[in-house]
């Protein structure tokens, strides 16, 4: 037999299914809150930027959003069958007038590594930004030829 879970407040007094489905409620609303809230602090926070990888059978194509970053704030390596993505953004704004000056600065960086497959040559991975979205472009290593070896008795 399965017994219902109803929960119990502090002072051991059932607790309403209807306040547990408000309070249910109230900590996913928290918890969305905290999230959104977290993902745009300003201060020295890391990004994460939204990517797309998609494959061919001749390539892997990456697509990274990166809104307001250029070629230079943007660093690509590849070592060991990984790509790193790294990349900082850096903002300031300033407004003077009469009565008030406004400066406002933000900046955050992020790094992404993908595990490329074996035998990538590092030399032929073409990238490319255009208004804040990163591609990349990596031709795939030929499949990896199965050779029969004739197995003889030993004599």
């Amino acid at each position: 037999m399965t017994k219902a879970l109803i929960p119990v407040s502090n002072d051991r007094s059932f607790v309403g299914r209807e306040s547990y489905a408000f309070a249910a409620l109230q900590q996913e609303i928290d918890r969305l809150f905290e999230s959104f809230t977290r993902n745009f602090s300003n201060a020295g926070t890391q990004v994460v930027p939204n990517m797309d990888v998609s494959e061919t059978d001749k390539e892997i194509e990456i697509t990274a959003e990166l809104p307001g970053l250029e070629e230079k704030d943007v660093q690509l390596n590849v070592a060991d069958n990984r790509l790193t993505i790294k990349g900082e953004k850096k903002s300031q704004r300033e407004e003077k007038d009469k009565d008030y000056r406004l400066v406002e600065r933000s900046y955050g960086s992020f790094t992404r590594a993908l595990e490329l497959p074996a035998g990538v040559n590092a030399d032929n991975i073409k990238a490319t930004i255009s208004k804040g979205v990163l591609k990349v472009v990596i031709p795939k290593p030929a499949p990896a030829q199965t050779k029969k070896i004739d197995i003889k008795v030993a004599a």
